[in-house]
């Protein structure tokens, strides 16, 4: 598969504190792909540098083989890439319709945009429930979804998820990764996961780093990781 997504040599950092220091990885078009680590490792700094949310201080950020490192995030958005955050942050005082209008902002065309909500609505059906209804008033899953859903409105070749199983109660961390599974062979949408929880984004990506202090120090297919004794002890509590 050719490489959608391509870091190399990445650094970035807050002020004199340096998050990432010459990180590479490469994302295929089509596939799924996870970045492990604990707190503070520089898994979300990492999507945050792709995104154009904060500066790289070296290195090159390509998508489909052009230079992304200095754009703004609404011309990365532009490009084709998605990014739903950590942390639930829905716009609390807008209904679920007005959230996922938003996420289609730099669209157009206005029966394309009703096409995907109803697309949407049908992966997260719970939505559709809750169409009128303040995002805040939605429990930490609901809101998950609607992220989720938020972030695919702008029809992104690539999707960087944060921490989606966050906080969240195992039967719907199954549930929210199903539908990721299902839109990813259906869409054709290609995968960026960061995540704590190492054995369920093992179980679905195909390959996977993992980073700590800011720095990748392995990485391999995701089945091959999964088996690894100095990996299962590190990250799957095993």
């Amino acid at each position: 598969m050719a490489e959608l997504l391509e870091l190399a040599g990445v650094s970035a950092g807050y002020g004199r504190i340096e998050a990432l220091s010459g990180i590479s990885l490469n994302v295929p078009e089509g596939g799924i792909v996870a970045l492990l680590g604990a707190n503070g490792a520089g898994k979300s700094t990492t999507l945050n540098v792709i995104s154009g949310i904060v500066p790289a201080s070296a290195g090159e950020v390509r998508f489909r083989g052009q230079s992304i490192t200095r754009l703004r995030s609404d011309q990365v958005v532009a490009r084709g890439i998605s990014q739903v955050p950590e942390g639930r942050e829905v716009f609390r005082d807008m209904s679920v319709e007005e959230n996922l209008v938003i996420g289609a902002q730099l669209r157009s065309d206005r029966a394309g945009i009703a096409r995907d909500i109803a697309v949407m609505t049908g992966y997260f059906p719970i939505l559709a429930t809750r169409f009128r209804q303040m995002a805040g008033t939605l429990s930490g899953g609901e809101q998950q979804m609607l992220l989720i859903a938020r972030a695919l409105m702008a029809r992104p070749s690539l999707l960087l998820l944060d921490e989606p199983s966050l906080g969240l109660a195992p039967l719907l961390v199954k549930q929210i990764f199903d539908i990721v599974v299902a839109l990813h062979r259906e869409q054709n949408l290609t995968l960026l996961i960061v995540e704590q929880n190492a054995a369920v984004a093992l179980a679905v990506s195909q390959y996977a780093y993992i980073l700590e202090n800011g720095e990748i120090v392995a990485e391999g297919a995701s089945a091959t990781l999964a088996k690894d004794d100095a990996i299962r002890r590190a990250y799957l509590g095993a």
